[in-house]
């Protein structure tokens, strides 16, 4: 792309005048500012499409107008995407870890607004799923394309979109120090000094931003009643192991849902099976509907209501077993109907939900407590707690699970239950699962970068850009004469021999045929095929570059070739990629 003259007089006046640290601060406060405009744009079209819509629902009754609204909505993301946009929208936070991790930290332009439209649709009219994602994809990308244009390094592409991601994250909760430490925790792949106080700026920009047009009001008003209480600890513990296996439960039921739906080939098929799903679900249990808040809410303060508004069970609404029973129900139908709106076509976020399932899963467990005679305990700080305990555990964050609850409840002094609920969360699912839901697929690809900063290097490194191509081919039916002639004018020890259609055959190595190549009465009675081995191990272009290293050291050759449908293409030699590795690794991570 052409640089405009005054972009490239500024570029020039920067790199005379301006320091690198300074700049970067630059743009991660207009990032943040971008980012928190994009949650309060999200957040207003979402509600104001929500205010419609409730007008025609009366809260003291059954309505069908649950089985309807979420079609609705994601059959007009759908068009919205495939015959208006005609680009695939990324979803959130998956999306800018593919970006980073495969796509050199670029996201395409489109995502600046496309995310915002697409969610307000999916969510606004119903969509089980939340706003979470697409404000950091929209913040994500608003960094990629500054980055882009401003003809940053990867690096630095890199911490832009960490400083997006913190800025949506403080926007949408108002809680900067949960943005901050989940930046580091599940987006930033590499901690230095440099990457620190941008992302300071970013986070506080946007939440400023966040106040100046939503006010300070947090999304979940809540203040603990009490202090932790010693007694307390084996039931927060528990709390704990059991929101782990929630989380496993979150995680395998989620990818089981999405592969059902990639099985289903056709885009109108997708949404008529997803939408009556999603529908059905939502009809008969309506805490289902949308990004849950509301139902949040009522969990943090100890109240049931949520289950039994809008319901068949509204009769049922005094009895406490009733009420365990659809937490139950709720907890492990809410992932079915948030994967169910993916599958369907629908954007948005998993946050919510997994906040929706975790403050319902702290209430069911105070509930029967409680239930079986434990009256002493507070019902909502469970809920609280419960939270912060599957964050840890579906997203593999519990520092960012930590700092959220406290953050938006001022609840420092109830850090103590959190950190064991978060921690023995992390811990029982990690025994399950090793990568969370954003990742877990990006895992399976070998396209996952992580805090590794030498196995980052091994993902961004690929085999095509590796291949040497300076071998001089055989053909199989060749003689020794001829092979004679072609190592005269070879700079390598190495000839694979190749049929006439270029697919590969083996090798001949020098240093095996040396004692004959001299002796000239062999010439013409000896054939290249008498010659050539076959290689233990070969790669294609599309092997990760981890799969490539095990394949060099278990050959314990300095070259192994590349091939393409049997058809050759040159060698990777070991030489080659340690000094790509040492290159990116340099690059990745200085600060």
């Amino acid at each position: 792309m052409k640089t405009p003259s005054v972009l490239k007089r500024f570029l020039i006046w920067r790199l005379k005048h301006l320091h690198s640290r300074p700049y970067m601060m630059v743009l991660s406060l207009i990032v943040g500012i971008g980012s928190g405009l994009a949650a309060v744009v999200l957040f207003n079209m979402v509600h104001f499409i929500q205010n419609i819509l409730g007008k025609g629902i009366n809260k003291e009754q059954f309505n069908f107008l649950y089985l309807v609204y979420p079609i609705v909505g994601i059959s007009l993301t759908v068009i919205f995407i495939k015959y208006i946009l005609r680009h695939s929208v990324w979803h959130g936070i998956p999306g800018v870890l593919y970006a980073i991790s495969k796509n050199q930290a670029v996201i395409k332009a489109h995502n600046m607004f496309s995310s915002i439209i697409s969610s307000a649709l999916t969510v606004g009219f119903g969509g089980s799923v939340g706003l979470e994602g697409p404000t950091v994809a929209t913040g994500g990308a608003i960094g990629s394309n500054l980055a882009r244009v401003l003809r940053l390094s990867y690096r630095n592409r890199i911490l832009l979109l960490g400083c997006a991601s913190a800025g949506a994250m403080a926007a949408i909760f108002k809680a900067p120090i949960a943005a901050i430490v989940f930046a580091f925790e599940v987006i930033m792949i590499d901690l230095t000094t440099k990457s620190i106080i941008p992302i300071l700026i970013a986070s506080s920009s946007a939440t400023l931003t966040s106040y100046f047009f939503l006010g300070q009001k947090v999304i979940y008003p809540f203040n603990i009643p009490y202090q932790f209480v010693l007694s307390e600890l084996p039931y927060f513990l528990v709390l704990g192991v059991f929101a782990g296996l929630v989380s496993v439960y979150f995680t395998r039921m989620y990818m089981a849902v999405g592969r059902l739906f990639e099985n289903l080939k056709k885009t109108y098929l997708k949404l008529v099976v997803g939408g009556a799903i999603l529908g059905g679900l939502i009809l008969f249990f309506p805490a289902l509907y949308g990004d849950g808040y509301e139902a949040i809410n009522n969990s943090l303060h100890g109240s049931t209501s949520h289950l039994f508004e809008h319901t068949f069970f509204n009769s049922f609404k005094e009895s406490t077993l009733a009420a365990l029973l659809l937490l139950i129900a709720i907890i492990l139908l809410k992932v079915v109907a948030t994967s169910t709106t993916f599958g369907a076509g629908g954007i948005g976020g998993i946050f919510a939900p997994t906040l929706f399932i975790g403050s319902n899963t702290g209430l069911l467990f105070a509930s029967v407590l409680k239930y079986f005679g434990l009256k002493d305990i507070n019902v909502s700080n469970y809920a609280l707690v419960g939270m912060a305990g599957l964050i840890a555990g579906v997203l593999h964050a519990p520092l960012t699970g930590i700092f959220l609850i406290a953050d938006i409840t001022h609840g420092y002094s109830f850090f103590m239950p959190l950190m064991i609920t978060a921690t023995f969360s992390y811990a029982t699912i990690k025994y399950f699962e090793s990568n969370n839901v954003y990742t877990i697929q990006l895992a399976k690809r070998n396209a996952l970068l992580t805090h590794h900063a030498d196995r980052n290097a091994l993902v961004l490194m690929k085999v095509d850009t590796l291949i040497e191509t300076n071998f001089k081919t055989i053909d199989k039916d060749a003689t020794l004469g001829d092979l004679v002639k072609v190592i005269e004018d070879s700079v390598r020890n190495i000839f694979p021999v190749v049929d006439k259609s270029n697919n590969f055959i083996g090798v001949v190595n020098l240093d095996e045929i040396r004692h004959i190549i001299f002796k000239p009465e062999l010439y013409d009675k000896t054939f290249v095929s008498e010659l050539l081995n076959i290689p233990s191990e070969h790669v294609s272009p599309e092997d990760s570059m981890e799969d490539v290293v095990k394949k060099i050291q278990h050959s314990g050759r300095f070259n192994i070739v590349v091939l393409k449908d049997g058809k050759y293409l040159g060698f990777v030699s070991r030489a080659n990629v340690f000094l790509s590795y040492r290159k990116i690794l340099r690059n990745f991570s200085a600060d």
